[in-house]
């Protein structure tokens, strides 16, 4: 069995169990930031989990470097990957693309391109919306002459970062918050640009089959 195969293998049984671990680390740390009242024990319970999620991360990575066979080049092709084992926040968002690889494999009908954009990125967004939320409270509750208090305030922020708005109602003030601050407004350009760019192609196509059908029919 050659490497590009024994690769694929391995994605294939991994899937699932990868979309399992995004899940639980990112329910864990939503526990662990949004309940700081709960006991010792139990923060310590979900800290564990959460660590378990990040080694299984951790060992998928390592494990695909080196079935993959590129060597140092895996960490620039696949650099999406290399920044989630950093930041492991961003796993969940990869749930997106591992439901499309399942999809595709077995062969099940999918939505049309112009709708699996606009849905993907919608989730997407949510994923990391909900994730930057939880980093961003955690970071700044806090934090002296902050403005953000509440998860609430959190969220409100988010979304308003995420679509390019920026009220300024509410900003961080600390250096991690900022940092993260960076990260969504990049990831909201990027997103919000693949949506439009979806629909202006598709608001091109319908208009070209309107062109088409309207011709007189040739003689």
């Amino acid at each position: 069995m050659d490497d590009d195969s024994r690769l694929a293998d391995w994605e294939r049984r991994t899937d699932l169990p990868l979309v399992i671990a995004s899940l639980v680390f990112l329910g864990s740390y939503a526990v662990h930031v949004l309940l700081p009242g709960l006991p010792g024990a139990a923060h310590a319970f979900f800290l564990s989990l959460m660590y378990a999620a990040w080694a299984v991360f951790a060992v998928d990575y390592a494990v695909r470097w080196r079935l993959s066979g590129e060597g140092p080049g895996f960490v620039r092709r696949h650099w999406l990957d290399t920044v989630v084992v950093a930041l492991p926040l961003l796993r969940p968002v990869q749930v997106v693309r591992t439901y499309e690889s399942i999809q595709r494999r077995r062969g099940e009908p999918r939505l049309a391109l112009h709708a699996r954009v606009a849905a993907y990125s919608a989730l997407s967004i949510s994923l990391l919306g909900f994730s930057g939320a939880l980093a961003v409270y955690q970071a700044e509750r806090a934090a002296p002459n902050a403005t953000i208090r509440t998860f609430g305030d959190s969220l409100w922020w988010t979304c308003s970062t995420l679509s390019t708005v920026g009220y300024g109602d509410y900003v961080p003030v600390t250096t991690l918050g900022r940092f993260i601050a960076v990260g969504l407004m990049a990831c909201g350009l990027a997103l919000l640009g693949t949506v439009t760019g979806s629909f202006s192609s598709w608001m091109l196509q319908r208009f070209s089959l309107g062109e088409e059908d309207d011709r007189p029919p040739e003689s």
